[in-house]
């Protein structure tokens, strides 16, 4: 069986107008919702990149802090080395004078004196090049009298028995008086690079 409407045709116009505004409205509800929806999440995205950043900065902020406490270290370090370099220079080619003292009164024979006593250091050079290859470091003259020329022996024998000292020499001998037996002199010895105490020879300069 076959219905018939019977609304009038502005009436059935009239209907499908308002069924095809309210589908347009569900729509534009439902398209709206969504959009919220979107931008709800978006903003939650960028809450939680900005927290991100947020500690990332903290954490930058944390380890440039100990960065700049290590570079306090670091400049302190450094600057104990500057000093400790100046400290070896300082001392760099050193010879103990009072050990050099002690030794000249123990080589000295008992029938001899000395009335000089010279001592002269070459000073090195920190970090330049070697100017000479003789190894010496230095040398020292002394003057005295001694009773004979055995005394001048000994002398001579025992300046070179001490580290550190070589090619001692005697430039004059004089006979104080007639046949007295008793000469005055003059002598010497070069130092090497032994005579410098533990400080000198770390100090040195390489090959100096």
């Amino acid at each position: 069986m076959s219905q018939v409407n019977l609304l009038p045709p502005e009436l059935r116009a009239r209907q499908k107008t308002k069924q095809q505004t309210t589908l347009i409205i569900g729509a534009g509800v439902a398209l709206l919702v969504v959009l919220l929806g979107y931008w709800f999440l978006q903003g939650q995205k960028l809450s939680d990149v900005n927290d991100e950043v947020a500690a990332q900065n903290l954490t930058n902020s944390q380890l440039q802090s100990q960065i700049d406490q290590l570079q306090e270290f670091q400049t302190l370090q450094e600057e104990a080395a500057s000093q400790e370099a100046l400290l070896a220079g300082a001392f760099a080619g050193e010879v103990s004078f009072s050990q050099m003292l002690m030794d000249v009164s123990r080589t000295i024979p008992s029938d001899a004196y000395l009335s000089s006593f010279n001592a002269a250091l070459i000073a090195p050079v920190v970090g330049a090049a070697p100017t000479t290859t003789s190894g010496f470091v230095g040398s020292f003259t002394a003057g005295g009298a001694a009773d004979g020329f055995e005394s001048l022996a000994s002398w001579l024998t025992r300046l070179e028995s001490v580290k550190g000292w070589v090619n001692p020499w005697l430039s004059s001998a004089t006979e104080t008086g007639q046949n007295t037996g008793l000469y005055s002199f003059a002598s010497g010895v070069d130092l090497s690079e032994d005579a410098l105490t533990p400080r000198g020879r770390e100090g040195e300069p390489s090959g100096g």
